[in-house]
């Protein structure tokens, strides 16, 4: 089929953050590596663990002692992994082009502070409503959709309050979150239709609502782009170098979600078309092309401007619990 070029603008953005944000995945392993090797067990291998990216604990759990046969009860594996995990990723860091991206998106909230400034200053008895189009600079909203629970989002984000003071504290979706059904973490849509509705349920007055086919989801883990697709978004895929070398000649079906990861009881018309344009591979979010999506930054020098000076960031990171 001929690949879609009509796409409008992104008006959303939904970030994963393990493995796509923050560089944990490696940590990760080592951690579980440190158990298995305590067992005499082999190491993690990537056909195992990519399996078990993005997908909620329980669910990756299951999928982890099916594999390892590990001589102690899942409770004492789960204890013991966390007191690894707490000693680790403290010291997790962004992964290139995270800092830049975020920083980015962040700031095209100039052009809604600069169009909100304006309209103080014209007096107009005309009743106008906000359109987004392909030569109209737009605010990129961003929300957080995770597979992490609170307790390891916390721990890996505590030092990092700065760069995740870009997603404000009710447009972050952590894997517990209680508004997300039993079973129905990704690869399942719910996570990041959820993170839409927290935007869309926050958006100013003038602003439409924003549709799935305007968000973009950025995702490192073969579920997560399923989830994505399913969701009937478009998704930018930047796996781990092995995870990649993992579905080696089957890119086209990571892209339309059609690896099946879901399992039988997915929907299979909610996944798209190999090379139907609605998703594409990046090695790096560095590679992030703005131009292709419809993103317009506006430059570093408009952080001065009193427009922005207005603004009130929320840079405490808040365990999510509504």
């Amino acid at each position: 089929m001929a690949p879609r070029t009509d796409f409008p603008p992104v008006r959303a953005c939904l970030f994963d953050m393990d493995g796509l944000l923050l560089d944990t995945e490696d940590i990760y392993t080592k951690c579980v590596n440190v158990i298995l090797d305590r067992h005499g067990k082999p190491q993690l291998p990537w056909s195992v663990k990519a399996r078990l990216q993005g997908r909620p604990g329980p669910a990756a759990n299951a999928i982890f002692h099916n594999w390892a046969q590990l001589p102690i009860p899942p409770e004492q594996f789960t204890a013991d992994l966390s007191a690894i995990q707490a000693a680790h990723f403290p010291s997790s860091q962004p992964l290139p082009g995270v800092v830049r991206l975020l920083a980015d998106l962040g700031r095209t909230r100039y052009w809604a502070a600069k169009n909100q400034q304006d309209s103080k200053t014209t007096t107009t008895t005309t009743t106008t409503t906000t359109t987004t189009t392909a030569t109209q600079p737009n605010h990129v909203h961003i929300a957080l959709a995770t597979s992490s629970h609170s307790q390891n989002f916390h721990l890996k984000t505590a030092h990092l309050t700065s760069l995740f003071s870009v997603f404000p504290t009710h447009r972050r979706v952590l894997g517990d979150d209680p508004r997300i059904p039993a079973g129905r973490g990704k690869p399942h849509p719910d996570i990041f239709l959820l993170a839409l509705r927290t935007i869309n349920d926050s958006l100013p007055a003038h602003e439409p609502p924003i549709r799935p086919d305007e968000c973009l989801v950025f995702e490192d883990s073969v579920p997560g782009v399923e989830a994505g697709r399913r969701a009937g978004m478009r998704v930018v895929w930047c796996p781990h170098p092995m995870l990649a070398r993992e579905y080696a000649g089957r890119e086209a079906d990571v892209l339309a979600g059609r690896i099946g990861e879901a399992g039988d009881d997915a929907d299979p018309n909610q996944v798209g078309e190999v090379d139907d344009g609605w998703a594409e591979y990046l090695p790096s979010l560095e590679a992030f092309s703005y131009e292709k999506y419809g993103v317009v930054v506006p430059p570093i020098e408009v952080e001065t401007e009193e427009c922005m000076r207005d603004r009130v960031e929320d840079a405490e990171v808040v365990i999510h619990a509504n």
